[in-house]
Formats: structure tokens, sequence, C-alpha cells
């Protein structure tokens, strides 16, 4: 392998992708992430729903301290986006496979995983800022207003749907069509009128927020004021499935890449996790599918046990075979904190000058 060749590159560092490459990693495989930045986890304010990370972090923080996990165990994360994909089989069956294209670089690959999320559809403004009355995650964040004042924004059956599952925790809901006709079906309807959420027609005219900039209220083109605390747009999503597609891998029916129970796409060789697949948008999801597939790739390229008919072709694993691990890779892992015994800056020093230990004749 060299700088730009690697056994797994990981597309996207959100909480998917950077848990796949800290598994990849840990479990010996050479890893990059290629992230452009932003996404829909670094956009939170707070985090919420994660066992053993508080409130008070957001999600910077959280995706920060992520990335600087993955590169204390030698993975490499680059800053950059991914514009192209194509497959370049190499010569034998564990060769390279892909090549990605960025604006600076070009990256080869044995393994691919694509964690390319997808952004939420925002409506027009005006509007409060995101994470201060304006929320995308219903299962984040509804608790968050339990007994306060909420809107809903939207005209299909999912926006009429999220109203109704809010009365769960508040009894004051509102469905905001902002000027538009309905068009949730005959039988969100009739669910509808039997329930108490109030759909407003106007549009709105003005956002109103207290000193610590959260949503007060709406003005409507109508003269009218109506309080809230903050609320949903439920106006779809757009699936970052360009990558996926030009390289070939299956759409489902909503537009997410089609993958099995670890994450693999019909193509073979690339994986996909976190919201750009079907399920739950959720990081503690996302980050056990990143775990899965991370998982699946080690069994997949991992050279040893050698098979019966590997040992037919190849021979016997020698003593001179191993360890598997680059000799970057056994640098870093011997020197890292969390290394058995502690630390071993010496051996990483061995392994780096190529000062190897003899090895015992088979």
């Amino acid at each position: 392998m060299t700088d730009s060749e690697y056994d797994v590159v990981v597309v996207g560092g959100g909480p998917a992708g950077l848990t796949a490459a800290l598994y990849t990693t840990r479990l010996g495989l050479d890893t990059a992430v290629v992230d452009r930045g932003g996404g829909r986890a670094a956009m939170m304010q707070d985090t919420h729903n994660v066992i053993g990370v508080t409130e008070d972090v957001s999600g910077g923080e959280f995706l920060g301290t992520a990335a600087e996990q993955v590169q204390s165990y030698g993975a490499d994360v680059h800053r950059e986006f991914v514009g192209g994909i194509e497959r370049v089989d190499g010569e034998d069956g564990d060769g390279l496979r892909f090549r990605l294209e960025t604006d600076g670089a070009t990256y080869g690959a044995r393994r691919v995983v694509l964690a390319t999320g997808f952004s939420d559809v925002t409506p027009d403004p005006p509007l409060p800022p995101t994470g201060r009355g304006l929320h995308y995650c219903l299962h984040c964040d509804a608790y968050m207003f339990a007994d306060e004042p909420v809107y809903v924004m939207g005209t299909g059956d999912s926006a009429a749907y999220v109203a109704m599952i809010m009365l769960n925790f508040t009894d004051d809901v509102d469905l905001l069509t902002r000027g538009e006709d309905p068009e949730w079906s005959e039988d969100t309807d009739e669910m509808l009128r039997n329930h108490p959420v109030e759909v407003i027609r106007e549009d709105i005219a003005a956002a109103n927020r207290d000193d610590d900039g959260w949503l007060e209220s709406f003005e409507f083109e109508d003269g009218a004021v109506r309080e809230y605390r903050g609320g949903f747009p439920m106006y779809g999503s757009e699936y970052n499935t360009d990558l996926a597609e030009a390289v070939g891998c299956e759409l489902t029916d909503d537009g997410t890449i089609d993958v099995d129970d670890h994450g693999r796409t019909s193509v073979d060789g690339v994986y996909a996790v976190g919201d750009v697949t079907p399920g739950h948008n959720q990081i503690p999801v996302a980050m056990g599918q990143g775990a899965k597939a991370g998982i699946a790739i080690h069994m997949d390229l991992r050279p040893f046990p050698r098979s019966v008919e590997g040992i037919d072709e190849m021979g016997p694993v020698s003593s001179g075979d191993v360890p598997a691990l680059s000799r970057e890779l056994l640098a870093t892992a011997v020197a890292h904190e969390g290394h058995a015994g502690g630390p071993r800056t010496d051996a990483a020093d061995d392994v780096e000058t190529g000062d190897e230990q003899p090895a015992d004749d088979d």
C-alpha cells in the first residue's frame, strides 16, 4: 500500500463512517476516511440518544472526538469531496478494486464504504435556527418538547402522522401547510379529524425568537400570532447516492442504497452504512451499522486463517508471514496507549526503522 492506496476507503465522516473506519483500522486494515465536512450530525446543537454522551456535547464536538480516536489507531482522515468512483479490479482477487477521485487526489481501495447520508429538504424562510426551534429528528427531539406548544410543517401523510405522534408528548400541536393544499390521503384526513391537531393553512410572515435564539412564535399572513417552542418540517429527504449509482449499486424504492444486514451492496466490495441506507436515522443505529460493516470487511480481507484450498495453493503459513498488519499500522498499535501492558515505543521504533526481530524457522 502507498500513501494513496488503502485496504478500505470510507466516504463520509459521520457516525456510521467513522465507526466503520474504527473497526477496520483496529482489525488490521489500512483505512482512510475521506470526508467533505458538514452533514446531519455536524449540525446538532446537542447530542441526544447516544448513551455515554451527555446533552451538552455538540455534533461538531462529538464528530471531532470520533475522528481523533480513529486517527489515533492509525487511520488517515482526509477533508476532501469524492466526486467520482470507478472499478479497476486488480490482477488477483485481493488487488485494488476501486479508484476514488477528489479535486486533489486519487485513492485506491480494496473495499469501499459509502457513508454519504442524506440532506433534509429545508422549508422556505422565515424560520428559526436549526436546533433552536427547527428540528428534523422526531425520535431525537420529541422529548425536548414535552408539554410545550409544537408545530409540524408539511402537506403530506408524513407531516400529518408526525403531528399526531407529537400528541404523545404535548396537547398543543398545530399542523402548518403554509398556504399549500393538503396532499395527505383520505384515511389520514379522517385520522386527523379525530385527533386534537389544528391545521393552520396560512403561510408564515415572521418568526420571533427569545434572547437565547429559541423560537417564541410565528406571525402568520392573516395577522395571527401563535406561540411555539419548536417543531418539525416534513418535506422529505435527498439521499446522496451519486457514488453508489456510478459504481452500479442497486437502490430501494425509497431511494436508499439496498444493503444486507452487514452493509453489503449489490456490488461486490462496496458497502453502505448510515442514513443513506434503509432504517431509522439515528446515531446509535448508524454506529451499529458501521461496526457490522467493519467486522464483515475484516472477515472478508483477513489472510488468516488460511483455508485448506489456500494452503494447497500457497503452502502452510510460516512465521515470516505473520503478523498481517502493515508496518505502519503495527507501529501505531504497539505505541498506542491502549496496547496491552502500555505503549511500547521501543517496539514501535523497531517496526518503523525496519529492525525486525528474527523469526523462528519452520
